[in-house]
């Protein structure tokens, strides 16, 4: 195969919730038979059509990195896991929709990832206001994925979906919701489908067509982002 342009995107999320599952269904369309635990960094391999179906069709691949861990670790394991933070074009922030817990350590691990803070202390104060404006400016497309959609008791549906509504909106990011095991929620032609494929197509504009020489290259220079406060119950 002739050599393609390629951008890289994080996947972020607690251990468990599903990124290795989530990463080998978008990346072989397949469902992940024996997944185990990530340690430190895996990379897989997305082939993605730009602009499908336009003249100005071009295919890129996407790699995309697993980063394992937890965003409890020892500064030790935090400050060695930021050196797969360099030159990121995206960002995919995982959580598992039956663990509250896990969607809320979404903001600390983009903080980490973010800041390329090893340590990012002090910045989250539960029941408050949540400054979502630091992300409207972020440079670095968003992609929130909720995982275990098919786990989540009916009576607790709308309830949970309500959450991670305010979750997308805080992240100015995009949402899907889905099952790993369960490849049509990702099937062409479906709403989460053309939303991938919208996620994917911001991180190749903003990597290779942005006029902003400082956001063609990750965010290796960006400012520092911090969440003055959260608004989960």
């Amino acid at each position: 195969m002739a050599s393609l342009d390629r951008v890289k995107v994080l996947v972020l999320g607690d251990s468990g919730v599903g990124k290795s599952s989530l990463v080998h269904l978008l990346c072989q369309n397949q469902v992940l038979g024996n997944p185990s635990w990530t340690v430190g960094c895996s990379v897989d391999v997305r082939v993605h059509d730009y602009k499908e179906g336009t003249p100005e069709e071009k295919t890129y691949y996407i790699e995309l990195w697993d980063v394992g861990g937890s965003v409890g670790s020892a500064s030790s394991v935090k400050s060695t896991r930021a050196v797969f933070y360099n030159s990121v074009n995206g960002i995919i922030l995982v959580h598992d929709l039956t663990n509250k817990k896990s969607s809320q350590n979404l903001y600390r691990w983009s903080l980490e990832a973010l800041n390329k803070d090893s340590s990012p202390t002090g910045v989250i104060v539960s029941n408050g206001d949540y400054d979502r404006e630091q992300f409207a400016e972020n440079p670095v497309p968003l992609l929130l994925i909720g995982t275990k959609y098919d786990q989540i008791p009916e009576n607790k549906r709308n309830e949970v979906l309500t959450r991670t509504a305010f979750l997308s909106e805080d992240f100015n990011a995009e949402e899907i919701n889905l099952d790993c095991t369960n490849p049509r929620y990702l099937a062409a032609g479906s709403s989460n489908a053309v939303k991938l494929s919208r996620f994917f197509d911001k991180v190749i504009e903003k990597r290779y067509f942005t006029r902003d020489p400082s956001q063609m290259t990750g965010f290796t220079d960006r400012k520092r982002f911090n969440f003055k406060s959260l608004h989960y119950d």
